[in-house]
């Protein structure tokens, strides 16, 4: 990796007021999914990042949700709150804790505990206070998991709420992170961004990812303030540019690997490149498609290996496409290669995780727990890297 940046008067208590350039969809028509290309102008900052950095973005709440929210409190958004967890030096208005600083999702016990005891209607207060009791937790539990703050306001009417009320059970809007899918040796002063854009149904209510849609959506192109900060990061490709290099990137965890690529082919790195990607159809999910088809063709690839869950009878995943390599693939781990990882934590991480262990072990003629070892042994020497969320 290289150096890490200079520090910046920018950062995440003081971030830059960005300027979205580009915003392009990355599927094709006819997919099942939303991935969106944005370039970040880095103009006017002092800003400068590495490859395997993230993006920090501070995303606005939807205001037709933050009129929802202050009709149902029956206020008008002027009234001054102070919610308790931000600390302000000052009152600022109901519409602007809404919509800047508080979550508008994540609804907890308190709230329900705190509409019961305020619900003036016989069955909205049974109800509420059903779910309360301690042989409910599993019940409450899948209830708030459906519901934002909105839902428990429209669901429960006669609890009337003063706005300073509602907005102390409120927690703060966080930024989010995403990885950076641009190198800065050949954009230094623009981030690039591959966003999965968050939208589905609960509760019979069309919900939106907070930053995927603020991004997509809120954010005019050139126009918009964009609160941006860098987040340095540990992830990042190979410090010595001989050692070869293999980035496993289903879905929107391509991103660090586009930034990958770049870097080393900017820096005219020697070692191999082999990248393993995965979505659902190829015909509509193949993000960067025509780069990765001219890296190959140009030999800075040395393989690229796509697995497609949804278009055969049998789900095809990246994991399957390195049992399938697993002889090639031990070759290179044996020979110094670094192993990076990015994307879903929750499923994808564990089993390509699992499939590296099998893979040292039947290849390398291990029994498993010396494969375990020589897989901690790579940990640490910062050979097998991971970026999940």
């Amino acid at each position: 990796m290289s150096a890490p940046a200079a520090a910046s008067q920018y950062s995440k208590e003081n971030p830059f007021p960005a300027r979205v350039t580009e915003n392009r969809l990355l599927n094709k028509p006819g997919s099942a999914k939303e991935t969106r290309h944005f370039v970040v102008s880095l103009e006017g900052s002092d800003l400068a990042y590495k490859a395997g950095d993230s993006l920090g973005v501070f995303p606005t709440n939807r205001a037709s949700e933050v009129g929802e929210i202050i009709d149902r409190l029956h206020a008008t958004g002027d009234e001054l709150v102070s919610p308790a967890m931000l600390k302000l030096a000052a009152p600022i208005t109901l519409r602007e804790a809404l919509t800047h600083r508080l979550a508008l999702g994540g609804p907890t016990a308190k709230l329900v505990a705190l509409l019961a005891a305020k619900a003036t209607d016989i069955g909205e207060k049974a109800k509420l206070e059903e779910l309360l009791k301690p042989e409910n937790k599993e019940q409450l539990a899948g209830f708030l998991d459906e519901r934002e703050y909105v839902d428990l306001l429209a669901e429960f009417p006669s609890a009337r709420l003063a706005p300073q009320e509602l907005v102390d059970l409120m927690r703060k809007l966080m930024p989010r992170l995403y990885s950076i899918a641009s190198s800065s040796k050949v954009y230094p002063r623009e981030i690039h961004l591959t966003v999965a854009v968050v939208r589905y149904t609960t509760n019979h209510r069309e919900r939106h990812g907070v930053c995927s849609t603020f991004l997509a959506d809120r954010v005019l192109l050139n126009e918009t303030p964009t609160p941006v900060f860098v987040s340095n990061s540990h992830f990042g490709p190979p410090a010595d540019g001989a050692v070869d290099c293999i980035m496993v990137g289903p879905g929107t965890g391509i991103a660090p690997f586009r930034a990958f690529v770049q870097d080393r082919v900017a820096s005219g790195a020697t070692g191999r490149n082999w990248l393993f990607f995965g979505d659902q159809k190829h015909a509509t999910d193949y993000l960067y498609q025509e780069e990765w088809e001219k890296y190959l063709a140009d030999g800075k690839l040395a393989h690229l290996d796509l697995a497609w869950s949804r278009d055969q009878g049998v789900k095809v995943y990246v994991q399957d496409k390195m049992r399938a390599k697993a002889a090639e693939l031990w070759s290179w781990i044996k020979g110094g290669a670094g192993f990076y990882v990015c994307g879903d934590a929750k499923r994808m991480a564990k089993d390509v995780d699992q499939a590296l262990h099998d893979i040292i072990a039947e290849q390398g003629g291990m029994a498993i727990e010396q494969a375990r070892e020589y897989v901690k042994q790579m940990k640490k020497d910062k050979r097998y890297q991971r970026d999940v969320y």
